[in-house]
């Protein structure tokens, strides 16, 4: 599949799997709201819970409505890189991406070509390709038999082994407290 194909179908709103820099993720635009449903549907994850956002640069964070210049030099430290990174976001047009929770865990995979598919579409959601509570798929096989012909798209990258990325916020003074123990040691 060409990756052509894939941006059309996450422009339009389609849901794909592929290999991101750490899972199989389910991937989606986070500007659809529909598409975002959709891989809630899929997982059954909990409603409540917000999804990873994949961003290619840090000025894709002013999307989002975040105050970039508050976070800009912690941020530089760690990204691109398998740190996802909680930061507040109150839009409430984006309230079916941050769940009421008003916030956000966004990350800017160390991976050439996941930076390049992103510069192309925009932001993505991506959170692992399994329903909540299985292992995470390793690869395509593991991912069709968990949703079989639910998914527009799967993108083959082989077996993929390894943690999700590492959970961070910040606190009061900018240091960042470990929400989730990951693919990074802080």
């Amino acid at each position: 599949m060409e990756q052509k194909n894939l941006v059309k179908i996450l422009k339009e709103g389609g849901v794909a799997v592929l290999p991101t820099d750490t899972l199989y993720g389910f991937c989606a635009s986070a500007f659809s709201k529909d598409a975002v449903e959709k891989i809630y549907t899929l997982k059954k994850r909990d409603p409540r819970k917000a999804l990873i956002v994949l961003i290619s640069c840090l000025d894709d964070l002013k999307s989002f409505g975040i105050e970039l210049e508050k976070y800009e030099a912690k941020l530089k430290e760690i990204w691109p890189g398998r740190v996802s990174v909680v930061l507040p976001c109150d839009k409430e047009e984006l309230s079916y991406l941050h769940r009421g929770g008003k916030s956000i865990a966004f990350r800017i995979p160390d991976k050439k070509d996941l930076l390049e598919l992103l510069e192309r579409t925009g932001p993505l959601v991506a959170p692992s390709a399994n329903p909540e509570g299985r292992e995470p798929a390793k690869n395509i096989e593991e991912a069709k038999k968990y949703f079989a012909d639910e998914v527009e798209l799967y993108v083959d990258g082989g077996e993929l082994f390894g943690d999700p990325s590492t959970l961070v916020s910040f606190d009061d003074k900018k240091n960042f407290i470990i929400e989730r123990k990951g693919a990074v040691k802080l």
